[in-house]
């Protein structure tokens, strides 16, 4: 069997456990987000370096709810940091969170989605611990092995999951990586990209499934490159615009 297909096959089997061990989770999650949505609160996303990127990929996202909004943090906002290692060292910054979020237009009652897989280090910690403490409902996302097998490198000695209201487990081991071989002295290929942008995109399915049976059609973009989008798009910036900040 080659690399190539072990991985698919990995990464598939972690798949069919998140359809399996997640779905109440994910409902619970879609609750939080229906609420917020149909009570005229906001939506916020946000991930350090590799962690921010299922979450961009929610942001104007064909297909997505078009109030998700990222908050970006410079110098762990995404992978453009140079020398790289920088982010590594600023996501272990304590105090750094609280600036992000009183920089942030969020506010009580709001969803804050954050995305870590190991959910040591302290601005993921400081971000759910504050976000909570300010009335912001937050939806994690994380790997449970991962989280348990390290230790946190936050003064509480807690991890991101410890100060989420929802938990979302993408289910990779410690370490990201799923595949090994005797030549290779570690892990390699991760897959956290891949489960936390699918554990994510099914919390927007979920979420719409969830306002629908409540009988509100939530707002969704329609794709950019379909006739008719620019003014089917522009209706619902006009419509929900005190509630998107990425225009």
């Amino acid at each position: 069997m080659t690399f190539f297909t072990r991985y698919l096959d990995r990464v598939s089997d972690l798949l069919l456990r998140i359809r399996d061990e997640e779905a109440d989770a994910v409902q619970k999650g879609a609750a939080l987000m229906a609420d917020a949505i149909m009570n005229g609160n906001r939506i916020f996303g946000f991930g350090c370096t590799h962690s921010s990127l299922p979450v961009q990929d929610m942001v104007y996202r064909a297909g997505g709810l078009i109030l998700v909004n990222p908050i970006f943090g410079p110098g762990i906002d995404s992978l453009t940091v140079r020398p790289a290692p920088v982010s590594s060292a600023i996501e272990r910054l304590s105090g750094y969170a609280d600036i992000l979020l009183d920089n942030a237009p969020i506010q009580a009652g709001d969803v804050l989605i954050l995305v870590s897989v190991s959910g040591r280090n302290a601005v993921p910690v400081e971000m759910a611990k504050s976000a909570q403490a300010r009335g912001i409902k937050v939806i994690g996302v994380t790997s449970r092995e991962y989280a348990g097998a390290v230790s946190s490198r936050h003064s509480s000695g807690k991890k991101m999951h410890d100060f989420a209201d929802v938990v979302l487990d993408n289910k990779v081991p410690k370490g990201d990586a799923v595949l090994e071989h005797e030549s290779m002295p570690q892990k390699f290929t991760p897959a956290s990209g891949v489960t936390s942008t699918a554990l994510l995109q099914a919390l927007v399915a979920a979420t719409i499934e969830e306002c629908l049976r409540r009988g509100f059609t939530p707002p969704v973009v329609l794709a950019a490159n379909v006739d008719g989008s620019d003014e089917y798009n522009a209706k619902l910036w006009k419509e929900y615009g005190d509630r998107i900040f990425y225009l």
